[in-house]
Protein backbone atom coordinates (compact mmCIF):
# COMPACT_ATOMS: atom_id res chain seq x y z
CA UNK A 1 0.00 0.00 0.00
CA UNK A 2 1.36 3.41 -0.96
CA UNK A 3 0.57 6.14 1.58
CA UNK A 4 2.62 9.20 0.59
CA UNK A 5 2.43 11.06 3.91
CA UNK A 6 3.43 7.90 5.80
CA UNK A 7 6.41 7.37 3.48
CA UNK A 8 7.48 10.96 4.11
CA UNK A 9 7.11 10.53 7.89
CA UNK A 10 9.11 7.27 7.88
CA UNK A 11 11.87 8.79 5.73
CA UNK A 12 12.10 11.84 8.01
CA UNK A 13 12.38 9.69 11.14
CA UNK A 14 14.88 7.37 9.49
CA UNK A 15 17.03 10.42 8.66
CA UNK A 16 16.65 11.79 12.20
CA UNK A 17 17.65 8.41 13.64
CA UNK A 18 20.66 8.29 11.32
CA UNK A 19 21.75 11.77 12.37
CA UNK A 20 21.41 10.90 16.06
CA UNK A 21 23.39 7.69 15.65
CA UNK A 22 26.08 9.47 13.61
CA UNK A 23 26.36 12.15 16.32
CA UNK A 24 26.63 9.51 19.07
CA UNK A 25 29.31 7.71 17.06
CA UNK A 26 31.26 10.94 16.59
CA UNK A 27 30.99 11.81 20.31
CA UNK A 28 31.74 8.36 21.71
CA UNK A 29 32.91 5.85 19.11
CA UNK A 30 34.14 3.39 21.74
CA UNK A 31 30.85 3.52 23.65
CA UNK A 32 28.77 2.99 20.52
CA UNK A 33 31.15 0.21 19.48
CA UNK A 34 30.68 -1.47 22.87
CA UNK A 35 26.92 -1.21 22.50
CA UNK A 36 27.10 -2.77 19.02
CA UNK A 37 29.35 -5.54 20.40
CA UNK A 38 26.82 -6.70 23.01
CA UNK A 39 24.90 -8.96 20.58
CA UNK A 40 23.04 -10.66 23.43
CA UNK A 41 20.72 -12.80 21.32
CA UNK A 42 23.58 -14.12 19.19
CA UNK A 43 25.75 -14.75 22.24
CA UNK A 44 22.91 -16.67 23.92
CA UNK A 45 22.37 -18.84 20.82
CA UNK A 46 26.12 -19.50 20.62
CA UNK A 47 26.30 -20.42 24.33
CA UNK A 48 23.47 -22.93 23.92
CA UNK A 49 25.57 -24.55 21.19
CA UNK A 50 28.66 -24.55 23.44
CA UNK A 51 30.39 -21.68 21.65
CA UNK A 52 31.81 -18.64 23.43
CA UNK A 53 32.16 -15.62 21.15
CA UNK A 54 35.62 -14.18 21.76
CA UNK A 55 35.87 -11.54 19.03
CA UNK A 56 38.18 -13.56 16.79
CA UNK A 57 37.87 -14.58 13.13
CA UNK A 58 37.81 -18.20 14.35
CA UNK A 59 34.56 -17.45 16.20
CA UNK A 60 33.01 -16.33 12.90
CA UNK A 61 33.98 -19.68 11.37
CA UNK A 62 32.44 -21.46 14.36
CA UNK A 63 29.21 -19.46 13.98
CA UNK A 64 29.05 -20.49 10.32
CA UNK A 65 29.07 -24.13 11.47
CA UNK A 66 26.16 -23.82 13.93
CA UNK A 67 22.92 -25.59 13.17
CA UNK A 68 20.48 -22.76 12.37
CA UNK A 69 17.75 -23.74 14.85
CA UNK A 70 16.74 -20.07 15.10
CA UNK A 71 15.21 -20.25 11.62
CA UNK A 72 12.23 -22.00 13.21
CA UNK A 73 11.29 -18.65 14.71
CA UNK A 74 10.76 -16.16 11.85
CA UNK A 75 10.30 -13.29 14.32
CA UNK A 76 13.66 -13.92 16.02
CA UNK A 77 15.68 -14.46 12.84
CA UNK A 78 15.98 -10.78 11.80
CA UNK A 79 17.00 -9.80 15.34
CA UNK A 80 19.59 -12.56 15.45
CA UNK A 81 20.82 -11.46 12.03
CA UNK A 82 21.16 -7.91 13.27
CA UNK A 83 23.30 -9.21 16.14
CA UNK A 84 25.35 -11.32 13.71
CA UNK A 85 26.05 -8.23 11.63
CA UNK A 86 27.08 -6.21 14.65
CA UNK A 87 29.29 -9.06 15.85
CA UNK A 88 30.90 -9.37 12.42
CA UNK A 89 31.58 -5.63 12.43
CA UNK A 90 33.03 -5.85 15.92
CA UNK A 91 35.43 -8.62 14.88
CA UNK A 92 36.49 -6.63 11.81
CA UNK A 93 37.20 -3.50 13.85
CA UNK A 94 38.99 -5.45 16.58
CA UNK A 95 41.28 -7.38 14.24
CA UNK A 96 41.81 -5.24 11.12
CA UNK A 97 43.57 -1.91 11.47
CA UNK A 98 42.06 1.28 10.12
CA UNK A 99 38.43 0.10 10.23
CA UNK A 100 35.56 1.80 12.01
CA UNK A 101 31.83 2.21 12.26
CA UNK A 102 30.13 4.77 10.01
CA UNK A 103 26.46 5.68 9.65
CA UNK A 104 24.78 6.13 6.32
CA UNK A 105 22.24 9.01 6.10
CA UNK A 106 19.39 6.49 6.37
CA UNK A 107 20.68 5.45 9.81
CA UNK A 108 22.29 2.17 8.71
CA UNK A 109 25.52 1.47 10.59
CA UNK A 110 28.24 0.10 8.30
CA UNK A 111 31.93 -0.70 8.54
CA UNK A 112 34.37 1.53 6.71
CA UNK A 113 37.52 -0.38 5.83
CA UNK A 114 40.95 1.24 5.74
CA UNK A 115 40.64 1.27 1.93
CA UNK A 116 37.52 3.45 2.20
CA UNK A 117 35.18 0.69 1.07
CA UNK A 118 32.04 0.33 3.16
CA UNK A 119 30.48 -2.96 4.21
CA UNK A 120 26.86 -3.24 5.22
CA UNK A 121 27.58 -5.89 7.84
CA UNK A 122 24.08 -5.75 9.33
CA UNK A 123 22.51 -6.59 5.98
CA UNK A 124 25.02 -9.42 5.57
CA UNK A 125 24.24 -10.68 9.09
CA UNK A 126 20.51 -10.75 8.43
CA UNK A 127 21.07 -12.63 5.18
CA UNK A 128 23.32 -15.10 7.03
CA UNK A 129 20.70 -15.69 9.73
CA UNK A 130 17.92 -16.21 7.19
CA UNK A 131 19.72 -18.27 4.55
CA UNK A 132 23.22 -19.12 5.76
CA UNK A 133 24.75 -17.06 2.99
CA UNK A 134 27.06 -15.25 2.78
CA UNK A 135 29.09 -16.93 5.51
CA UNK A 136 30.36 -14.53 8.15
CA UNK A 137 33.90 -15.89 7.83
CA UNK A 138 33.81 -15.24 4.08
CA UNK A 139 32.77 -11.62 4.57
CA UNK A 140 35.59 -11.24 7.09
CA UNK A 141 38.09 -12.75 4.60
CA UNK A 142 36.95 -10.30 1.92
CA UNK A 143 37.22 -7.39 4.36
CA UNK A 144 40.75 -8.43 5.31
CA UNK A 145 41.72 -8.20 1.64
CA UNK A 146 40.57 -4.59 1.56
Amino acid sequence: MNIPFLDHWLNRHETEHGAALAAALADDPEGVGEMFAECEMLRAQARVAGLELDGTPASLEALDQLMPRWRRDPEATPWLGNDAGFYLGTVIIKTLSGCGWQVWPNGQPVIRLASGRELNVVESGVSWAMTGSPELSQIYAEASEG
